[in-house]
């Protein structure tokens, strides 16, 4: 997937504040500070549309960016930062199960983890919900550069293990600096959305 026009068209708090057009869409999901705003500007070959924040928890509306006229990428709220105000914190969780519930142009969710790390119990209570709602996820695992590249197979392992993934799941290490695992990301997710067969991970 070639992506050269890029819009952001909605910042939503409400279903009714959703895009109308039934464009498939591709929603991004992850802890505070895993680089889910650097992953979302690769991918689409921004530097800052979506905004990098040194503030983590930043993010408290869901942000919808129309893809090449044809496919919406959604920026999720972050989730896990303690400093975010404790009303902030109890309205995210009815905000995304309303997108989870009401969203049939939802095709699959990029759910980002850092590599450096075991997923934390946020992050599996996350895949726990997904999976209630029998919504396709494809796990992206963050910053791989900070990590030795031979590590990276051992780390892997250890998340696969841990999130209970199946050999259908797929895990993608990714970096934001050095834009490794943009163009499988990208792959993955045009077959999961458009049907051009299925992609299996090894």
């Amino acid at each position: 997937m070639k992506i050269h026009n890029v819009k952001l068209l909605a910042v939503a708090a409400e279903p009714h504040q959703y895009p109308e057009e039934m464009r498939p869409e591709v929603a991004f999901v992850g802890r505070s500070n895993v680089g889910k705003s650097s992953l979302i500007n690769t991918l689409i070959n921004r530097k800052a549309l979506a905004r990098v924040s040194q503030n983590p928890g930043k993010t408290r509306t869901i942000n919808f960016y129309e893809i090449e006229s044809k496919i919406y990428f959604v920026d999720l709220p972050g989730y896990g930062y303690a400093k975010a105000p404790k009303d902030e914190i109890a309205r995210w969780g009815p905000m995304i199960e309303k997108y989870l519930y009401n969203r049939e142009q939802l095709k699959v969710i990029v759910q980002l983890i850092d590599i450096r790390h075991p997923p934390s119990k946020l992050d599996l209570q996350m895949v726990q919900w997904l999976r209630h709602y029998d919504v396709r996820i494809i796990f992206a695992l963050t910053k791989m550069d900070k990590i030795n590249r031979s590590q990276i197979p051992k780390h892997t392992k250890i998340i696969r293990e841990a999130l209970g993934a199946g050999s259908d799941d797929i895990l993608i290490p990714f970096s934001s600096e050095t834009k490794q695992g943009k163009e499988e990301l990208l792959e993955v997710i045009e077959k999961i959305v458009f049907g051009e067969g299925e992609h299996h991970n090894d």
